[in-house]
């Protein structure tokens, strides 16, 4: 049975793709306190001991907001960390996946679809530490697949202390009479984790390289949930336009997805997968 490590289990990625693979895999997902990414030596006995098969690193610290408050902090995690992990991959022979994320392409002077080859220049501190870890990781090993992911949802919660996500956000806003408003300038792709998590397996065979990694999408958000509501016969009167969100910087961070499908793997449009989505938890929208 191969070993898989996966860093960040106790967050929305990790701990699915750890209740996920954990029957077919040898899955080791340390907490934080069992593993300091930041501390080379620890990362580098862990895996002296462990000696994985195949590294997931989804652990980070994704919250924008902290990382424009906390630059330091979040520095030495999302880039420190990943090139210590890249490192001990490397020296250990494992094939190592670094999560990194649609935000680098968020100051692009280029429109989406985004190519994996297009130069980058984030205007966020979390875009531009992603595009840092992504620079260390490859520099460590070339054999690194790192994954751009888009904005990810489920449908159920994974504990009572989860964050709630786009999806499950507007499940609870169907409960209420209000307006569901949805940004006009913001356009990104939005994926269900559940496919990406499944995806993985593939992904670990990858070439080493950059990959995009997620749903297409090329309209704006409004847009998006506008034609879901009307594909599955909801009231389109329930959606209003947000049209303050981004109006100073317009976002367009969709994704080009021909690079993994010329590698055979393939997700579901954002539209689809939302449908799919909506059309499974219909009778609790609307009991």
């Amino acid at each position: 049975m191969r070993r898989l490590l996966i860093t960040g289990a106790s967050g929305f990625f990790g701990g699915r793709i750890r209740k996920y693979y954990s029957a077919d895999y040898d899955v080791y997902a340390p907490s934080h306190a069992e593993l300091d990414i930041t501390d080379r030596e620890t990362v580098r006995a862990a895996f002296q001991k462990y000696r994985p098969d195949i590294v997931i690193h989804s652990a980070a610290v994704s919250d924008t907001a902290l990382c424009e408050r906390e630059p330091e902090r979040s520095r030495k995690i999302n880039v420190d960390g990943s090139r210590n992990m890249a490192a001990a991959s490397a020296e250990f022979h494992a094939k190592c996946l670094l999560c990194s994320s649609d935000q680098v392409y968020f100051g692009s002077a280029l429109h989406g679809p985004h190519s994996e080859e297009e130069s980058v220049a984030p205007c966020t501190v979390y875009g531009r530490q992603k595009k840092k870890a992504e620079e260390a990781c490859l520099e460590q090993s070339q054999d690194c697949v790192v994954l751009r992911l888009s904005w990810m949802y489920d449908t159920e919660s994974a504990s009572r202390s989860e964050h709630s996500d786009f999806f499950r956000t507007l499940r609870n806003g169907l409960q209420t009479a209000d307006i569901l408003r949805y940004p006009v300038w913001d356009v990104r792709g939005i994926t269900d984790v559940n496919e990406a998590v499944r995806n993985l397996e593939k992904a670990w065979d990858l070439p080493g390289g950059i990959y995009n990694f997620g749903s297409f999408n090329d309209k704006n958000t409004y847009e998006t949930v506008l034609a879901v509501f009307a594909e599955l016969g909801w009231d389109t009167k329930r959606l209003g336009k947000n049209e303050k969100a981004f109006a100073e910087n317009p976002r367009n961070i969709s994704m080009s997805l021909k690079k993994i499908q010329d590698n055979g793997i393939v997700f579901s449009s954002t539209r689809e997968a939302l449908v799919r989505s909506g059309r499974q938890c219909s009778r609790s929208f609307f009991p």
